[in-house]
C-alpha cells in the first residue's frame, strides 16, 4: 500500500468548499504515479520505452467529501495483474482513519508506439505487492446508457479540445472528460457514486458532442465524437 497525506486546498474546492470530484480524480492519479515512481517502474522509466498505463474504467464512492482545509491521507494499492490489465483501488481517509472516498479502477498496459495492449512485463508486475479488495461495491466495467420513455434526453455545445486537457503523454488526461462531462450537468444533491467507462482516445482538436440522459437518480452523460461513438460514458449517481 502506498499513501501520503496532503490537505485540502482552496483551489481543489468547489462553491460548496467541498472537495471537487475532479480534485479527487487528480490526487487519485498523482498517488498512483507517486507510488509507481517510487518503485522505479513510473512516468521516466515507461515513457523512454513507449510503455504507459491507461485507465479503461473509474468507480467511486463518496461517503462523505473532504472539505476546504482539511487534513486527508491519499492511499492506492493494486489487487490484481491479468495480462495487459491491471486493478487498483484508492481511498481518502481522514486523519483518524475514517474512510471519506473509495475507488475502484481498470488500467491497461500500453505500447504507445503500437497503440496495443501489451502484456505487463514480470519484472514491472513484480515490483508491485497486492493486497486484498476494499469493501465497496464492484459494478460491471460496461456502462448502459438508460432507455425507455421515462428518459429525458439532451443534446449540449460541443467543445474542441485544447491543448489545456492533455497531460504528460500527450493525450487528453482522463480527468478532463469528467470535468467535461461535469460542466454539463446540473446536480440535484450530493453525488454518491461515479463511474466511468473509456472507449477511445480523443487528441488535440477533436470535436467532443454531449449528450445528457437522465433517469431516476442517475445522470449519463455520452462524450461523443463527430461519428456518435463515445470517447467516454461518465455516470453520475445522487
Amino acid at each position: 500500500m502506498y499513501t501520503y497525506q496532503s490537505r485540502v486546498g482552496f483551489s481543489q474546492s468547489d462553491v460548496n468548499q467541498n472537495m471537487s470530484v475532479t480534485s479527487i480524480i487528480d490526487v487519485f492519479q498523482d498517488c498512483s504515479c507517486f507510488h509507481s515512481d517510487d518503485l522505479g517502474v513510473g512516468f521516466y522509466k515507461l515513457h523512454p520505452m513507449n510503455y504507459a498505463w491507461v485507465i479503461n474504467y473509474w468507480e467511486v464512492e463518496f461517503l462523505k467529501f473532504p472539505k476546504y482545509s482539511d487534513r486527508i491521507e491519499v492511499g492506492t494499492f493494486p489487487y490484481e495483474f491479468k495480462g495487459f490489465m491491471g486493478c487498483r483501488n484508492f481511498f481518502i481517509r481522514d486523519m483518524e482513519g475514517n474512510f471519506l472516498v473509495k475507488a475502484n479502477s481498470i488500467w491497461a498496459f500500453m505500447d504507445w508506439e503500437k497503440m496495443l495492449p501489451v502484456r505487463v512485463p514480470k519484472e514491472i508486475s513484480d515490483k508491485y505487492e497486492s493486497e486484498e479488495k476494499l469493501d465497496m461495491t464492484y459494478s460491471p466495467r460496461k456502462i448502459r446508457l438508460p432507455e425507455g420513455d421515462d428518459v429525458k434526453v439532451s443534446e449540449k455545445d460541443k467543445v474542441i479540445i485544447q491543448r489545456s486537457h492533455l497531460d504528460g503523454n500527450g493525450h487528453v488526461n482522463n480527468g478532463q472528460y469528467i470535468k467535461i462531462a461535469l460542466e454539463q450537468i446540473s446536480l440535484s444533491g450530493d453525488m454518491n457514486r461515479l463511474r466511468v467507462e473509456y472507449q477511445s482516445q480523443a487528441h488535440l482538436g477533436d470535436e467532443i458532442h454531449p449528450f445528457i440522459y437522465e433517469k431516476d437518480n442517475k445522470i449519463t452523460v455520452a462524450l461523443n465524437n463527430s461519428e456518435s461513438h463515445p470517447f467516454a460514458i461518465v455516470e453520475v449517481t445522487v
